[in-house]
């Protein structure tokens, strides 16, 4: 049974993780040439077209857990999402000295924000993809 203050805990916790995704997602979209940069730098092929794709998702992700909709969803694709921009990005084993240790950092920030998502997944509701349902939210019954 959930507590009011539980509810409190993990609403707070759903927006900050809508935001840790939103604001990225938003500067993919507004200024790319920075991480157009560094996805080029660690190799990324089609940069140019995954870049905007990457953005979007995060943009429409953070509103679905903005607006508390398919939750369970939106927190494993972002899972498999951070997976991948782990093993692309802060790929730290191919690096020596600090820029080893930012990517190191960066991969392991990311595995605790994928546990995060985890936890919020794993106490989210589970819903069927039905159009007709699309925008109610995951407490409405």
């Amino acid at each position: 049974m959930q507590t009011h203050e539980t509810t409190l805990f993990v609403t707070f916790g759903r927006i900050l993780l809508a935001l840790y995704f939103l604001l990225p997602g938003f500067a993919k979209l507004a200024a790319p040439d920075v991480q157009l940069e560094l996805m080029q730098h660690h190799g990324i092929a089609y940069a140019a077209i995954l870049l905007p794709i990457a953005g979007l998702a995060q943009m429409l992700g953070a509103f679905a857990l903005l607006s508390n909709r398919h939750v369970r969803l939106t927190c494993l694709g972002f899972v498999l999402y951070i997976l991948i921009i782990n093993y692309t990005l802060h790929d730290f084993w191919h690096f020596t000295g600090p820029e080893a240790a930012h990517e190191l950092q960066n991969f392991i920030k990311n595995l605790g924000i994928l546990a995060g998502l985890l936890v919020l997944a794993g106490i989210s509701p589970v819903r069927r993809i039905k159009i007709s349902e699309l925008l109610r939210s995951d407490r409405a019954k």
